[in-house]
């Protein structure tokens, strides 16, 4: 089956809960149904109406595929959130939150009463769990969404974290991972780019785990989407290797929604999409409109609707008993599917204790054993000769991800380019396909930066601490991943991102790929690790940095080198978590000068400072992480950069900003860059030793003359080689 219809495809949204009740065992009465959905459209209209704001529409429209995911197709346990074999559910429209807030309330989850969900949108600041989409800290929400489409990635991660395990871990008599992966989309997330990236993949690896359903109620913010959107989306998902399932009164057609996500369970080798037209707004004069989506829909609407409903418009939030009654079975279900696999996970132990020992380590986030760092070369026995940054990196992969599990690798097209291939890989891949299978810890996401990291986002949120993603591209295509990365940041979840390629030294690329301000964003973001190693030594130290237990709820980005760098007499991977050090005249304990670079421009620092003529008292300073200098006292910092007692100027092939913070002056990037080798590069951009010393002999002897370190707003870019109009 490819794609089939379920239902009656009708123009109308007529009621038809009578007409199919004979047609599944799941359906209770028409009578109770009906209550509850008219329930739900009421509610949500009051929870809108209470500080006028929010998105009813959704919500009253597809209450009926909410009432038959929640009350009959997935499986959870509303008693315990975080058992590990639920299926687990995205709402990719995450502006349809309070669509998930109220079946988390009817379901049983403790946690969310009705008066947490009265806090829809409250202007308080503290105490609610429902201000606005939907955050992964709360129980019964597996991700953070809002970004339209960054959802249905995370959903196919989630697909590939569960299809990896099962492959893994499961036997032929004793299945221990054997859920499905549910996501909530509508109309927005399937326009957006990220969201098609990440349904071509999943296709393509045949993630038959994933059922993607479509709230397909035709309207956005700016109205109808027929002015912008017109494909067959249906047609199209065929194309990219999906089932489809075409349900045409989704608003009330129980039984055919229910039908539909039966035989999505049931279909194999490709995932599933279930094309649900609804109406939005449903019951509402302002149904299938602009104002239905986005908008509370004013006290007159809201008692007609609840008077076309059969509720009295003045009695607010009003659930009845019956409806709860209904509801009630699902605390039962999912604590008898908790037993039942309890059980099986015992029997699971006795019969195969190895394999237990490791999947038990891992869902409690333990991803290997103390001493992991050991595996690291030591100084002595890293490369002697220079190589580049990438290139260093790659032997910590090579060192670590063969050995443990956790590791997922993968790469944007680039695998070998970014040195996150690993010896004896396997690639996750379809089993039928001839290039790998689902035990694959090797990941070819395609030109998919984006969908990339929103599916390691995916893959970590799975079961937290379980996999630790590795997902690598050129530094500059981080600009891409962005908003994923700092979905990451915002979650807590971590990965590690290699980006290569990361300045002027890419050369021949131009300027194009050449990164000039991103890092200035990645430094701003909260809660990310932006770490730019000067050699081997400190890529080792990176590493372990990231893969640390304070980095557990920390995104790592690794911006490494394509040109070779030095082995530096003065680096220590035990001092990158510190920030910055003093990498080049130790000795020195009151300099007159103190120079700060990061990176590939740490080894062309030293060269400057061995130049330099009217001063002869200076330090270098490496400085691979801006964050982690910030963490440490004020005595540490003061100790390293001596900002109060010596000139300070910084050398980084990157944008000037934020170096005022650390620096009097930069020696920076103030233009785009250029196609020529590298080396070249360096020169006409003027970041040759000798150019270098020249400049800052000039401005240090300038300062001297004034008799006192420059002030607030004192700053200079003291400008290198080419300026580019």
């Amino acid at each position: 089956m490819t794609q089939v219809t379920v239902g009656h495809q009708a123009n109308g949204h007529s009621n038809k809960l009578e007409k199919k009740a004979a047609t599944t065992d799941k359906v209770a009465s028409p009578g109770d149904e009906q209550l509850v959905l008219n329930t739900i459209r009421c509610l949500a209209a009051d929870l809108c109406q209470q500080y006028k704001g929010g998105h009813p529409g959704t919500v009253m429209g597809a209450a009926a595929i909410g009432i038959a995911l929640w009350r009959y197709e997935m499986r959870y346990n509303p008693a315990n959130p975080e058992w590990f074999n639920r299926d687990r559910f995205i709402l990719s429209a995450g502006h349809a939150c309070l669509f998930q807030y109220i079946f988390l309330h009817l379901s049983g989850y403790e946690a969310w009463s009705l008066d947490q969900v009265k806090k829809y949108h409250s202007p308080a600041t503290k105490g609610s769990m429902a201000a606005g989409h939907p955050e992964i800290e709360y129980p019964g929400i597996e991700v953070t969404t809002g970004p339209l489409g960054q959802g249905i990635s995370n959903a196919v991660g989630m697909a590939i974290a569960s299809k990896q395990l099962a492959a893994t871990y499961n036997k032929d008599d004793l299945k221990p991972i054997d859920n499905k992966i549910w996501c909530f989309t509508g109309d927005g997330c399937l326009q957006e780019g990220v969201g098609q990236e990440s349904i071509s993949l999943a296709g393509h690896l045949g993630l038959d785990n994933l059922i993607l359903v479509y709230d397909n109620n035709s309207v956005t913010v700016d109205g109808r989407i027929d002015n912008c959107f017109t494909e067959d989306t249906s047609a199209k998902l065929v194309a990219q290797g999906w089932h489809v399932i075409d349900v045409y009164d989704g608003s009330n057609d129980l039984a055919a929604i229910l039908e539909g996500f039966d035989k999505a369970k049931q279909l194999k080798a490709k995932p599933v999409f279930l094309n649900i037209r609804t109406v939005i707004g449903y019951s509402s004069r302002k149904a299938n409109t602009g104002p239905a989506h986005g908008q509370a829909l004013g006290d007159e609407e809201v008692a007609y609707v609840k008077t076309q409903l059969g509720f009295r418009p003045e009695e607010k939030f009003v659930i009845p008993q019956r409806v709860y009654e209904y509801f009630s079975e699902c605390r039962t279900k999912g604590g008898e599917a908790e037993a039942d696999w309890n059980v099986l996970f015992k029997q699971y132990q006795e019969k195969y204790p190895g394999d237990y020992k490791e999947l038990s380590q891992r869902i409690k986030g333990e991803w290997a054993s103390e001493g992991w760092d050991a595996l690291l070369p030591s100084k002595a026995d890293l490369p002697q000769a220079a190589q580049p940054t990438r290139k260093s990196s790659g032997i910590v992969v090579q060192a670590l991800v063969p050995k443990f599990n956790s590791f997922v690798a993968g790469s944007a097209d680039l695998l070998e380019s970014t040195f996150v291939s690993f010896k004896d890989q396997v690639e996750f891949q379809k089993p039928d396909s001839g290039l790998g299978d689902y035990t694959g810890r090797q990941i070819r996401f395609g030109i998919r930066e984006f969908a990339m990291v929103g599916l390691g986002n995916g893959i970590a949120a799975y079961q937290k601490g379980m996999f630790i993603p590795i997902m690598s591209t050129f530094f500059m295509f981080w600009i891409y991943a962005a908003p994923a990365a700092r979905m990451a940041a915002l979650q807590g979840l971590r990965f590690i991102g290699i980006a290569t390629h990361d300045s002027i030294g890419i050369g021949e690329d131009g300027p194009t790929h050449q990164p000039i301000a991103l890092a200035s964003f990645y430094r701003a973001l909260p809660n990310i690790n932006l770490i730019r190693p000067a050699d081997a030594e400190e890529c080792m130290g990176m590493w372990q940095l990231a893969l640390d237990d304070k980095s557990k709820d920390t995104p790592s980005i690794f911006a490494l080198s394509r040109q070779p760098v030095p082995l530096l007499d003065g680096s220590d991977r035990s001092k990158v978590q510190l920030g910055a050090y003093v990498v080049h005249g130790r000795d020195v304990e009151e300099p007159e000068l103190t120079i700060i670079a990061t990176g590939a421009e740490v080894a062309r620092a030293i060269e400057t400072a061995k130049l330099l003529q009217t001063i002869k008292r200076v330090r270098v300073v490496s400085m691979p992480s801006q964050r982690h200098f910030d963490q440490q006292s004020p005595e540490y910092r003061e100790s390293v950069l001596k900002q109060t007692s010596s000139l300070v100027v910084a050398i980084e092939a990157w944008a000037s900003y934020g170096w005022a913070r650390y620096a009097h002056a930069s020696l920076s990037m103030h233009t785009f860059g250029h196609s020529a080798p590298q080396q070249q590069l360096y020169e006409y951009f003027g970041f040759e030793p000798d150019n270098m010393a020249t400049k800052i002999d000039s401005w240090a002897a300038s300062w001297k003359s004034k008799g006192r370190l420059p002030g607030l707003g004192e700053f200079e870019e003291l400008l290198l080689g080419y300026v580019r109009h």
